[in-house]
């Protein structure tokens, strides 16, 4: 079993232990997903680009916290969806080499339908 897959289980225990499952719409994840993903942005309000490089400890903490929540709310989402989110991320890795080749990117942050 991988890490991302003991993930998996562990959260699926966890909600049931909490009879929590109910709860977990697709719909309802993507939200909470959505708002944790805010709460990580938040760690960064009002930051310098150099401060966001070389964050103080208590906000590399926090920063720490809002990732696990980002991450294990989209292993739920991704459970409840029944996608595999190694092989989704392998074909959008693959998608964005075709969208952004090297050669035009490399360098350059417009959208791929800019160059």
């Amino acid at each position: 079993m991988t890490e991302l897959e003991s993930l998996r289980e562990q959260l699926r225990d966890f909600a049931a232990e909490r009879d929590w499952d109910r709860f977990h719409s697709p719909k309802n994840l993507a939200m909470a997903l959505a708002v944790e993903a805010g709460e990580l942005l938040e760690t960064f309000q009002w930051l310098t680009e150099d401060e966001t490089r070389s964050l103080a400890p208590e906000t590399l903490a926090a920063a720490s916290d809002e990732v696990a929540d980002v991450l294990l709310y989209l292993i739920r989402l991704s459970d409840k969806l029944g996608i595999d989110m190694i092989a989704a991320a392998n074909r959008k890795l693959l998608a964005n080499a075709g969208k952004y080749p090297a050669d035009k990117a490399r360098g350059n942050s417009k959208k791929y339908t800019e160059f």
